[in-house]
């Protein structure tokens, strides 16, 4: 951390004092300057999930509010969450939950905005008004029978016009990505729950079980049955898992 960007920075991790009450834990440094409060909090997802858009963000995204029209909300969110951390009472968890997520969203709205004409990648391609389209129908029904004509003519785009643009801003073309994203949403089933590998199958898309793990282990190396069972025993052990 550094107050100025001529200044040396501290490490944050001899700065942070953890509380002994299990509380809020606190950073003390400086001399008699201005006090300054810090708002910190973390946000926890799958990556396995999430893959999309984490790898589309840069390493720290910085946020200038201005006079634009959410300003206003986004320093009144930031004060009430501050106030509910300070003061909790029933309920503030649940509420602060719910505040960062909306304060995630408006900032990837304000990055997402700030991108290039000529940017490519996810983002750019969540942006694109025809390929934006695309996306939000693979992402909202995963296991519907999609093929790229039908896809197209909703994202108001011909057969061919809609595989270049997609191929173009999101680096593939989106059968492929449909396929990985239903591989994703497998591997956070299988992870979180008991349901049988055919009905995990059939719930993002494939008729055929065969068909599911062959895909399955063309993605991530092993049958399902067993990379779920891999996943269990790195939680057993206390291991982090590399999708959470």
């Amino acid at each position: 951390l550094g107050s100025d960007l001529q200044l040396a920075p501290v490490g944050a991790e001899v700065l942070v004092e953890p509380s002994a009450e299990g509380g809020l834990a606190r950073i003390r440094h400086g001399g008699g300057g201005e006090r300054t409060r810090f708002v910190c909090g973390f946000l926890a997802c799958d990556k396995r999930l999430c893959r999309p858009l984490l790898g589309a963000l840069p390493r720290m995204l910085r946020v200038e509010l201005g006079d634009g029209p959410a300003a206003a909300w986004i320093t009144a969110t930031l004060r009430h969450g501050a106030s509910e951390t300070h003061a909790p009472r029933p309920g503030s968890e649940a509420l602060l939950g719910r505040l960062s997520e909306l304060l995630f969203v408006e900032a990837i709205r304000h990055y997402t905005a700030s991108l290039p004409p000529d940017q490519l990648g996810w983002l750019a391609g969540l942006r694109d008004p025809h390929v934006g389209r695309a996306l939000a129908l693979l992402h909202a029904e995963p296991a519907r029978d999609w093929e790229v004509e039908a896809l197209a003519k909703q994202a108001g785009l011909s057969r061919s016009a809609l595989n270049e643009r997609f191929n173009a801003l999101i680096g593939e073309p989106p059968m492929q990505y449909l396929t990985g994203w239903r591989l994703a949403l497998a591997s956070q089933a299988l992870a979180s729950s008991n349901d049988a590998v055919a009905r995990v199958a059939e719930r993002v898309g494939y008729d055929s079980e065969a068909a599911f793990n062959r895909a399955f282990k063309r993605e991530f190396g092993i049958p399902p049955a067993a990379w779920r069972r891999s996943v269990r025993a790195t939680r057993n052990r206390g291991d982090e898992d590399p999708g959470e």
